[in-house]
C-alpha cells in the first residue's frame, strides 16, 4: 500500500481555515464528503465519530503532527485527507507542540487489517524528519501532492 491508495487528491487542505482541533476534524471530514468518497447524510455521525476516538487518547503523535481516523460501518473505502495549519493546532499532543499537519484516515469498520496497514504507512512517512518538514513547507496543494508522489516513488531517508 502507498499514500496515493489511500490520499483523496481532492481532499487536500494546503491551508486549513480552522485553527481548534474539533473544527479541523470538520473541515478535513467536509473535504472528503465534498470530494464524493463520502456521503454528505453521514458527515455529522463521523465527525462525532472521530472526536469520540479522540476522548480516548489524542492522535497528536508529536512533532507537529496528528493522524486522527476511525473504522466506520458508512465508509465504503480506505480514504484519507491532509490538511495544513501555518498556525498550528493543538490536538493535546503527546510532545504538547502544536499540530501542523493532520492525516485524517477513514477506513471501513469490516476491514481491519486495511486499516492497520495504512496507519503503518502514514507513520513510516511522518517519521522522516524530511518528509514532515517538506510537508509543512509544502504552500499548495500541488505541492503535497508532489510530496506523497515522491516519498511513493522513493520514499525519503530520515
Amino acid at each position: 500500500m502507498k499514500l496515493n491508495d489511500i490520499i483523496v487528491r481532492d481532499a487536500v487542505i494546503a491551508s486549513l481555515s480552522a485553527s481548534e482541533r474539533d473544527d479541523v476534524i470538520g473541515e478535513m471530514v467536509d473535504a472528503v464528503v465534498a470530494s464524493g468518497v463520502v456521503k454528505g447524510a453521514v458527515r455529522d455521525e463521523l465527525v462525532r465519530a472521530i472526536l469520540e476516538r479522540e476522548k480516548k487518547g489524542s492522535t497528536g503523535f508529536g512533532k507537529g503532527v496528528a493522524v486522527p481516523h476511525v473504522k466506520h460501518k458508512s465508509i465504503p473505502k480506505m480514504c484519507a485527507a491532509i490538511g495544513l495549519s501555518t498556525r498550528g493546532v493543538d490536538f493535546n499532543a503527546l510532545d504538547r507542540q502544536p499540530v501542523y499537519s493532520v492525516f485524517l484516515l477513514l477506513s471501513p469498520d469490516d476491514r481491519p487489517e486495511e486499516h492497520l496497514l495504512a496507519m503503518e504507512v502514514i507513520f513510516k512517512n511522518l517519521s522522516q524528519e524530511r518528509f514532515r518538514r517538506f510537508l509543512r513547507q509544502a504552500g499548495s496543494t500541488a505541492e503535497v501532492l508532489t510530496l506523497i508522489d515522491e516519498a511513493d516513488s522513493q520514499g525519503f531517508p530520515g
